[in-house]
């Protein structure tokens, strides 16, 4: 199994248990969970891009022209590059990649240059998206930026509807193999300015914003 069918069985999974959670009353995890998951990096990805399966790289050399291709990234997340054969793609950097590379042509060719540039990002289409479920005008789920925030994703989705338990919103953030669950006081932060829980975006969050109980 290619790993987006993959990625796309835990987004379902990750999903799942946020809905699940929302419609039970959202528990918050304990706060030693909650500042570890806070203190992932929440920058844009694109830093320390991790090439994976239907991903598409370009790959130059310099003066040979030749062996430069354009590719994509196999199921078995191997790459063919001219002389070298089959070479380990998933799992690296694009910057790991043109090393390998680099060093493998360095038989046939004397101080190769390498790069690799990645032209179709399709591995990352659901890991570097975030999500809005739950109480809003219109559920969304976009591309992570760097710089956005929980009440930014809050306004993507149109705000809340009528129904909506803002001081119970929870931001479901996957730390490892666990998803950590950590509350967001929507309300504070819109009508007293309170932004302390006006939390950085990280790739694959979703905020779910839950119903009043009636």
């Amino acid at each position: 199994m290619s790993r987006k069918y993959l990625t796309q069985g835990l987004f379902v999974s990750f999903m799942a248990v946020a809905l699940a959670t929302g419609c039970a009353g959202p528990s918050a995890s304990s706060p030693d969970k909650i500042q570890r998951a806070l203190a992932l990096d929440t920058r844009d990805s694109v830093d320390q891009y991790i090439l994976g399966a239907t991903d598409v790289v370009r790959v130059s050399v310099w003066r040979n022209e030749d062996l430069s291709i354009s590719v994509p990234v196999r199921p078995d997340g191997k790459i063919s590059v001219p002389l070298v054969g089959d070479v380990q793609a998933s799992g690296r950097t694009p910057e790991e990649l043109a090393s390998s590379i680099r060093a493998s042509l360095a038989e046939y060719i004397r101080e190769p240059q390498v790069s690799v540039v990645v032209t179709s990002m399709g591995s990352h289409e659901f890991t570097d998206r975030v999500r809005v479920t739950g109480a809003v005008r219109q559920p969304v789920s976009i591309p992570h930026r760097s710089g956005m925030t929980v009440l930014d994703m809050f306004l993507n989705a149109g705000g809340a509807n009528e129904f909506a338990a803002l001081n119970r919103s929870m931001l479901y953030r996957k730390v490892g193999n666990e998803v950590v669950a950590i509350p967001v006081k929507l309300d504070d932060i819109l009508s007293k300015g309170q932004v302390e829980t006006n939390y950085s975006m990280r790739p694959g969050d979703i905020l779910t914003i839950p119903e009043r109980s009636f």
